[in-house]
C-alpha cells in the first residue's frame, strides 16, 4: 500500500460520517488498495464542491438551493461519473467538476419534477414548493442548472455539447411524459423512450463525462455512455416493478403510489397489453386500477393482485434484460475491479430489495 492509501480515510470512516448512502456496487471497490481512496476522496471532494456550487448571497436562494442537497442521497450520478473515469484513464479534477454538474443537474431535476408531481416529499423532507411555492422551487432549480452550466464551461467544448444534448434529453423525456403517447404509439415504446430521456440521458452523461476528461479512447468513452444509458433505463424499470411489489420498508416508497396517482408503469403498460389480447384476470385487475384508490383498503387489494399477475414477473425479466445488456455493453474493457464494480452495480439496481 502507497504512503498516499495509508492516510487516506478507511471506506468505514467515510461511510460512517457520510450525509449519503453509496449504492450497491460500491462495495468491490471500498477497500481496493488502489481505488478504493481514490473514489473516497474523490467523493469528498465532490461533496465540497457542491456545497460551494449552490451557495448563493441571497438568504432564501441559498437556503431553498441547499435544501435537497443537504437533505442527502446517493450520488449515483458522481459516483459513477468517477468510476467511468477510473475505467479510463483515470480520476482527476476535471472528472470531479463533471461529477459536480451530472449531480446538480439531478438536483435541479428534482425541484422541477416536483412541482409538477405536486410532490410532498423528496428525501424525507418536505418539497421547496411545499415551503416557498412553486415559483420559488422553479427558479431554484433554474440556478442550480446555472451552476452546473458554469461549472461545465470550463471543461470544453466536447462536455458542453454533452451537458447541453443531456439536458435536451431530459427536458423531451418529460414532454414526451406530460403530453403522453400520440395516435398510433406503441406504449411500451413511448414509455421507454420517455425513461430513455428522463433517467437514461444523465447517467449516459456520466459515463461521456467519465471516459471524455479522463482521456480514455473515443471507443471507451462511447461504451461507457452506452452501459450509463442502459443501466438508467433499467433502473427506472425495476422502480416500477418495485412500486407493486414493494413493502415500503426497504423502498422507502407507498407500495402503489403510482397505481393511485395513474402514472403508467412498466406492469401496468403489459397488463394493458394482456386485457386487450383477451386476459380476463387482467381485465379484471385493470378495472380495479381504474376505479377508486383512495382508500388504502382499495390500494393494497389492487397492489397484491397486480404483483401476481404474470405480467409483473414478465416486467422484471424486462428489467433483466436492460441490465444484462449494461454489462454486455461493458466486456470491451480491460478486467478490472472498477470494471466489476460497474457490472456489479447494474445487477443490484434491479435485484433492490422488494
Amino acid at each position: 500500500m502507497t504512503e498516499s492509501s495509508k492516510s487516506s480515510p478507511s471506506a468505514q470512516d467515510f461511510l460512517a460520517g457520510a450525509d449519503f448512502a453509496l449504492p450497491k456496487g460500491f462495495e468491490l471497490i471500498a477497500e481496493d488498495a488502489e481505488f478504493g481512496p481514490q473514489i473516497l476522496q474523490a467523493l469528498t471532494e465532490v461533496e465540497d464542491r457542491l456545497a460551494k456550487a449552490v451557495a448563493q448571497t441571497n438568504q432564501l436562494a441559498d437556503v431553498a438551493s441547499r435544501h435537497l442537497l443537504s437533505a442527502g442521497g446517493k450520488r449515483v450520478r458522481p459516483l459513477l461519473t468517477l468510476l467511468a473515469a477510473a475505467a479510463g484513464g483515470g480520476i482527476n479534477d476535471r472528472v470531479i467538476d463533471a461529477a459536480v454538474v451530472v449531480e446538480l443537474t439531478h438536483l435541479a431535476t428534482l425541484y422541477h419534477d416536483d412541482v409538477m408531481d405536486d410532490a410532498p416529499k423528496r428525501r424525507g423532507v418536505d418539497t421547496a414548493q411545499q415551503i416557498w411555492g412553486n415559483s420559488v422551487a422553479i427558479l431554484t432549480g433554474d440556478l442550480i442548472f446555472s451552476r452546473a452550466s458554469l461549472i461545465v464551461s470550463g471543461l470544453g467544448d466536447r462536455a458542453l455539447t454533452i451537458q447541453a444534448q443531456t439536458f435536451e434529453r431530459l427536458v423531451l423525456g418529460q414532454l414526451y411524459e406530460t403530453t403522453g403517447p400520440q395516435a398510433g404509439d406503441n406504449l411500451l415504446d413511448h414509455y421507454i423512450r420517455v425513461i430513455e430521456g428522463k433517467t437514461g440521458s444523465l447517467i449516459a452523461a456520466c459515463g461521456a463525462f467519465g471516459g471524455l476528461l479522463s482521456g480514455a479512447p473515443e471507443a471507451t468513452t462511447q461504451l461507457l455512455a452506452r452501459y450509463g444509458e442502459l443501466v438508467g433505463v433499467a433502473f427506472q424499470l425495476a422502480d416500477d416493478v418495485i412500486d407493486v411489489t414493494s413493502s415500503g420498508k426497504t423502498s422507502g416508497k407507498t407500495p402503489g403510489t403510482d397505481l393511485r396517482e395513474g402514472v403508467p408503469t412498466l406492469p401496468t403498460i403489459l397488463l394493458d397489453q394482456a386485457a386487450a389480447a383477451g386476459d380476463l384476470e387482467a381485465q379484471r385487475i385493470q378495472a380495479m386500477i381504474a376505479g377508486d384508490l383512495s382508500s388504502d383498503q382499495a390500494l393494497a387489494q389492487a397492489v397484491e393482485a397486480l404483483s401476481a399477475h404474470p405480467v409483473t414477473q414478465q416486467a422484471w425479466e424486462i428489467a433483466y434484460q436492460w441490465a444484462d445488456d449494461a454489462i454486455a455493453a461493458l466486456e470491451p474493457l480491460q478486467d478490472s475491479v472498477v470494471k466489476e464494480a460497474l457490472k456489479s452495480f447494474a445487477q443490484a439496481v434491479v435485484h433492490r430489495q422488494a
